[in-house]
């Protein structure tokens, strides 16, 4: 669309992916008016680095959005998961009502991410701004009033009652905004790789905690598997080495693991070796941050989607009707950025401290070896996994106590001997 040299807007996006679409659409249908900017031109981009997985916590944003039975039909898998532990496999279930359990949808970003950004662009109320570059942020006495933008051939103003930042981790809206990032060092790396044709028990996602290495298999649409392998930094000089060599041999010799010699890998394997977890304040007079601008998270937990869904909910919640009626931003800004810390906090706390690299702390074992043994508090599990509940209510008197009670009926019981497979390079599949 052409602009002229200053447009004004209710609210101004920076970054059309998960978060920021999520925030354009439900801004819009409020009335607001919204420039979605996005600094690649093509409609199909997508993030390469990510789990590809939206957890249950995501799924009443998803339906707010219209987008299940999209998500549907485009080829998502249901997600439901088992983790391997010392204690043994943690298989969730319903319970005696038989009441299913929360869930939502694995998907790779190839698909989700045009997906999403589609629906967006078809939201009356909305300007996807495809190729335009954020440059700079207007500021008017110590408030954000506007963005400056570039389109390849010139710079222009948007101004706008409210910014905000939805362009990732590494935010050029909180840099040039001045918003200071707090990072904690990730003592772990992250290597992964798409396969066809992967076997998986049940055909559902698998998990394995082995403190404190720690490794995935997804199913996702179109047939493909993520298998991610997250070791200790201590092994990266292996991995340096050989990585194909390294990754395949971690996979192979994971308890109970997958068969990735009888499949057929069809990406390289990717990955990254520096991931720290940054965090941001996420309300400021005139600007917002939503999803990893706000809080980039260990991807170890596949938490980023499900959080820059809920972000982009929580901010719409809060400024949306002020905005209609004409009334205080900041103010409902400043809401928003007490819900973000209330509700992520303490997640946020947890998730830093595991990445340390360390291995299970004492409530972990106690809750692990439990859900391990017992339905109920594998439910329970099942839930803070999901991002549904807090620390403290997974943590809770009676949840631990009924953990304790499950462990000492078992104590001494040795868990059943996980099948391991070995490297056998002759029965290796050349990628496609």
């Amino acid at each position: 669309m052409t602009l002229a040299t200053e447009q004004k807007y209710d609210v101004v996006i920076s970054g059309a992916s998960v978060a920021g679409c999520a925030a354009a659409v439900l801004l819009a249908r409020q009335g607001a008016r919204v420039a979605l900017l996005e600094r690649r031109s093509d409609m199909s981009a997508y993030k390469v680095l990510c789990t590809h997985y939206l957890q249950p916590n995501a799924f009443p944003v998803l339906e707010r959005l219209g987008l299940i039975e999209t998500l549907k039909s485009a080829g998502a898998i249901r997600n439901e998961a088992r983790w391997w532990t010392r204690w043994g496999w943690i298989h969730p279930s319903p319970g005696p009502d038989g009441k299913e359990l929360p869930y939502a949808y694995n998907m790779r970003r190839q698909t989700l991410d045009p997906l999403i950004r589609r629906a967006a662009a078809d939201t009356p109320g909305v300007d996807l701004l495809l190729g335009h570059t954020l440059v700079g942020v207007l500021d008017e006495g110590g408030r954000t009033a506007g963005v400056r933008v570039s389109d390849g051939k010139r710079e222009f103003e948007l101004r706008a009652r409210l910014v905000v930042g939805a362009d990732g981790k590494d935010s050029a809206t909180a840099r040039l905004a001045g918003i200071p990032v707090k990072t904690v060092e990730n003592q772990r790396f992250s290597y992964f790789a798409h396969f066809e044709n992967l076997e998986l028990a049940g055909g559902i996602t698998q998990c394995w905690f082995l403190e404190p290495d720690v490794a995935y298999a997804m199913p996702n649409d179109d047939g493909v598997t993520v298998v991610a392998v997250i070791p200790d930094r201590k092994k990266l000089p292996e991995f340096k080495k050989d990585l194909e060599g390294a990754y395949l041999d971690f996979v192979r010799n994971l308890p109970d693991a997958p068969d990735v010699d009888r499949a057929t890998r069809i990406s390289k394997i990717i990955g990254t070796v520096n991931y720290p977890l940054l965090s941001r304040r996420p309300a400021s007079p005139g600007l917002a941050l939503i999803g990893d601008a706000a809080m980039a998270s260990d991807p170890l937990w596949g938490v980023g989607c499900g959080w820059a869904l809920e972000s982009a909910s929580w901010l719409a919640d809060a400024v949306g009707p002020v905005l209609a009626a004409g009334g205080d931003v900041d103010r409902a800004v400043a809401a928003y950025g007490k819900r973000h810390r209330k509700q992520l906090g303490g997640h946020r706390h947890l998730i830093s401290d595991y990445a340390s690299g360390r291995a299970f702390n004492p409530f972990e074992r106690l809750m692990f070896a439990g859900a391990a043994r017992d339905a109920v508090t594998a439910r329970h599990m099942h839930l803070f996994a999901s991002r549904l509940i807090g620390p403290l209510k997974f943590l809770s008197v009676p949840a631990m106590f009924r953990a304790l009670l499950v462990n000492l009926r078992h104590l001494g019981e040795k868990p059943p001997a996980p099948a391991n497979r070995r490297p056998d390079p002759a029965r290796l599949t050349p990628t496609a």
